[in-house]
């Protein structure tokens, strides 16, 4: 049987009883510089999550659905606006600050793996446990490990492992930090549609055992109807927001 990464040490997420949002954005903007001027991203994006809530976010190439992700991670600041998350408000905070809201509170699940290949998988979920100085690294990056099924292959490098086997070590150390929040950026882009399939599984019953919030961005509309809802972005903007699409889907 996995073992439960939530059944102690959660952090406490200071939620007020008026406001039980995970996830707060009020009027975010994003522009870039380019050589031919600036370029609008983002344009008066306004956004809830609730605790506990799956959120598919889709739209075109270009929309801005990864830039908003990036600014829910704290990797992307705004140029407008205000970002808050898990009562954590990311105005001001210095990159020191975001990377520790970061290492407390979210994990993140990219496209491209993005392991360290002459460090084992142990070594690669365990590493962002010791730079943030959290107990016991290398246990709980076996328990992370054996949570999505990889217990027999923690001491394999990235190069020995398949790519679904590699999206398993990014997700275990997405997972080991005991986050309230997951946020997925395609995260079956570079896997055959059998193994996208089981990574999706193992995100969504990580969601049904422990309750993490997840937001994820894809361009298959197919995972984004697994989730309890789905966000539609265009041209920078919120153009649908549509809940209780899974009994739809279904």
């Amino acid at each position: 049987m996995p073992l439960d990464l939530y059944t102690h040490e959660k952090p406490e997420l200071n939620m007020t009883s008026a406001d039980s949002s995970l996830i707060q954005l009020n009027d975010v903007e994003l522009t870039l510089s380019s050589d031919a001027g600036p370029v609008e991203i983002l344009r008066g994006i306004d956004l809830t999550v609730g605790q506990g809530e799956t959120v598919g976010i889709v739209g075109p190439s270009g929309s801005g659905k990864t830039s908003l992700l990036m600014i829910l991670a704290g990797l992307e600041r705004a140029t407008k606006g205000s970002v808050r998350v898990a009562d954590i408000t990311f105005d001001g905070k210095s990159e020191d600050e975001l990377a520790k809201v970061r290492g407390n509170t979210i994990g993140i699940v990219f496209q491209d793996f993005h392991l360290i290949p002459n460090m084992t998988a142990l070594e690669n979920v365990a590493l962002p446990l010791e730079l943030s100085g959290g107990d016991d690294p290398f246990n709980r990056a076996e328990e992370a490990l054996t949570e999505v099924g990889l217990g027999h292959r923690i001491t394999h490098y990235p190069g020995q492992l398949s790519g679904g086997e590699q999206q398993r070590v990014a997700l275990a150390r997405a997972l080991a930090p005991r986050p309230a929040l997951i946020l997925a950026d395609e995260p079956t882009g570079n896997l055959d549609g059998e193994t996208g399939e089981k990574i999706m599984d193992l995100m969504f019953g990580i969601h049904d055992r422990n309750g993490t919030t997840l937001v994820l961005v894809t361009h298959e509309m197919r995972l984004a109807d697994k989730c309890g809802r789905r966000i539609s972005i265009a041209d920078g903007k919120i153009v649908a927001d549509d809940t209780s699409i899974v009994a739809a889907a279904d």
